[in-house]
């Protein structure tokens, strides 16, 4: 069974995988300060009230925090006995080596959703993911990562607009029924929610514009079926995209890897 691991800059996502299909999935926050220790007391308490019987024997690990990943690595060798494979490290291979500036530290999830985005829809494709930061992943025809854009993430906008500006509240993101908001919070919802949708579709025609052939624009993250509603931004969403990548990473390693 292989457990995958994808930790972000907020949250952190525990995935069974047995090869076919993923047997569960949970969320925590992501805490550099919890240990191997405390990873397998939060685990194996899911498993025993979820009555899953399982056997880890391979752990891969995505991480944009890259001071959780020494205790990651820790947790897989005490409970599973095994050393994890971690996306971007020089022996955990990628199925097409990205082409962008000599030097450039890519992140491990961009590299992972590059990795499933081809494999789910082929190449010539935009990856939209909605996280802490909003980023947008190009991926060639041949399923190599070439650039993209990272833009301010929508809760990341709405906690800088509460914390600069005393008089404005924090508030929820949702879709306003008008644009022309009545009261403040109809004018930050619908400043937040319309911008962000302008700034999906002008990012997306400018990299199209460059790019010169035709593309699709695949979505994740928790907001994507939100700026879906009603507006053909996306040809497909993909809740779990990180995840699937994350998989066949670990697939084209243990077949191309003598590691």
């Amino acid at each position: 069974m292989l457990l995958a691991i994808d930790c972000g800059n907020t949250n952190t996502v525990f995935s069974l995988w047995d090869g076919q299909d993923f047997v569960a999935t949970w969320r925590t926050s992501t805490m550099h300060q919890r240990t191997a220790d405390q990873y397998y007391v939060w685990l194996s308490s899911l498993l025993h009230f979820q009555k899953l019987d399982v056997e880890v024997t391979d752990v891969i690990i995505s991480s944009t925090v890259p001071r959780v990943v020494f205790n990651l690595r820790v947790f897989a060798d005490r409970y599973f006995g095994c050393r994890p494979l971690v996306v971007g490290r020089p022996d955990c291979l990628l199925p097409t080596d990205p082409r962008v500036d000599e030097g450039t530290q890519i992140g491990p999830d961009r590299l992972v959703n590059t990795v499933a985005g081809h494999n789910l829809y082929g190449g010539d494709l935009i990856v939209v993911d909605f996280g802490t930061a909003t980023t947008f992943d190009v991926v060639d025809s041949d399923g190599a990562y070439i650039g993209g854009a990272i833009a301010p993430g929508v809760n990341l906008s709405i906690e800088a607009l509460h914390n600069a500006a005393a008089a404005l509240p924090n508030i929820d993101i949702t879709k306003p029924d008008k644009v022309i908001g009545t009261n403040t919070v109809g004018c930050m919802q619908s400043g937040v929610f319309w911008g962000y949708v302008g700034l999906i579709n002008g990012i997306c025609a400018q990299i199209k514009a460059e790019h010169k052939r035709p593309m699709k624009v695949i979505s994740t993250g928790g907001l994507a079926p939100l700026f879906q509603q009603g507006h053909a931004l996306f040809d497909h969403y993909e809740e779990f995209l990180t995840m699937h990548g994350l998989t066949v990473i670990y697939q084209y390693n243990k077949e191309n890897n003598p590691v």
